[in-house]
């Protein structure tokens, strides 16, 4: 639910053109009014707050097909992400945690079979070597569970040796490390250190009961493969045990947000606003927010062949602390953000196209949705028109 403080009498009042704005709601609904997509939805913020949002098609929510609202929230998948890594700049922020830090020495049941040499700057860049270790779904609210899946983990290459996404392993370890540094349930830790503080009451790490009704259920368009490579655990038939309730419930952090695309907008406003809410609300340093989004990734971190928008291409992946930097070398279209995006925008997709950035530069950050899952190339070619429209549409 968008409430009045946080929405702007009209987007000129924040620098925002109108019409360039309805430029990206046309591009969003063109989708579905091809057939393309069941449903979307997608927000616009600046200076703190909201620019515009629509939602178009229908989905089934609560059991029911109806048509999708501007009430209807969305699984946001890996750009969740991103929200977790905000967490930890907080531990960096408040001295509970360093970046060289071994993470077998805050967790030692994370110790075994050569993990014990990785980092906590390594584990971020998705270079600790564990990309594809199992975790099941079943297990998902079990801590106990979890540790002991720590302890049997083995490494898939050498730590540090390459980059290659860790789709939910890391952020297994983040989560327990937040856990352990941050003194709260780190779901909790969450809410009340970043969610509660911003004012965002529709994003949620795990959706509860009350909520459940709201969803969109993801479905899939057509053959579906998954990403060149695979991403372990990562199957479609995963994806989709996302419609049942308690796998939705459980909030895992590489992928478990529920959201509107309005509160993953606004997440991303203090972060490039030097960390300060639209009333004043500190979330975070500016300090915290330049660590945590200086780019940190390294010559043998290339994406090889897994870029899913342009298959093939290597290019050096542009890895800040958990979150993608856009980048000023050209690249950044490859890395999920729009043409117009400054080199200094960061943020994090999600599974099936889900878009949720800001750009320091322009103050423009962004949410976008769908439960529709179709052929990757052309979600990721959909998300960078949006990103494109979205990041040149300031008031001239």
């Amino acid at each position: 639910m968008v409430s009045a403080p946080i929405a702007a009498a009209k987007p000129e009042d924040i620098g925002i053109d109108s019409e360039k704005l309805e430029a990206v709601f046309a591009r969003a609904k063109r989708d579905v009014d091809q057939g393309i997509l069941p449903s979307c939805q997608v927000a616009v913020a600046r200076q703190g707050k909201l620019a515009g949002m629509r939602t178009y098609g229908s989905a089934v929510q609560g059991g029911v097909e109806k048509p999708a609202t501007d009430e209807t929230l969305y699984h946001f998948f890996s750009s969740t992400k991103a929200i977790v890594a905000a967490a930890v700049w907080l531990l960096f922020e408040d001295g509970t945690l360093r970046l060289d830090e071994k993470v077998a020495d805050i967790i030692p049941e994370f110790g075994t079979n050569g993990k014990e040499i990785i980092d906590v700057e390594t584990l971020m860049l998705h270079a600790g070597g564990f990309p594809l270790a199992p975790f099941k779904q079943a297990n998902w609210t079990d801590r106990k569970a979890l540790l002991e899946a720590f302890s049997y983990w083995r490494l898939n290459w050498s730590v540090d040796s390459r980059y290659e996404y860790h789709a939910t392993s890391a952020h297994w370890v983040l989560s327990e490390i937040i856990e352990r540094r941050g003194g709260l349930p780190w779901k909790r830790f969450i809410k009340e250190r970043l969610l509660d503080p911003m004012g965002l009451d529709d994003l949620h790490i795990g959706a509860p009961p009350e909520v459940q009704d709201r969803v969109a259920d993801v479905i899939y368009i057509g053959e579906h493969k998954p990403p060149p490579g695979g991403w372990g655990e990562v199957t479609p038939e995963m994806i989709l045990n996302f419609n049942k309730p308690d796998v939705r419930a459980a909030g895992v952090p590489g992928g478990g947000a529920v959201a509107s695309a309005v509160s993953m907008a606004l997440f991303y406003q203090p972060l490039i606003n030097g960390g300060v809410t639209a009333d004043g609300t500190r979330i975070m340093s500016q300090q915290a927010i330049e660590f945590g989004t200086k780019v940190r990734s390294r010559p043998q971190h290339i994406e090889e062949g897994m870029n899913l928008v342009f298959p093939g291409l290597n290019l050096n992946t542009n890895r800040a602390l958990a979150v993608v930097v856009a980048g000023d070398d050209g690249n950044a279209v490859y890395r999920g953000f729009g043409r117009t995006s400054s080199g200094r925008a960061f943020g994090h997709g999600g599974a099936g196209g889900q878009i949720a950035f800001g750009d320091p530069e322009t103050g423009i950050s962004v949410g976008y949705a769908t439960n529709g899952f179709v052929d990757a190339v052309v979600a990721g070619r959909r998300g960078v028109a949006i990103a494109s429209l979205a990041c040149s549409s300031l008031v001239e």
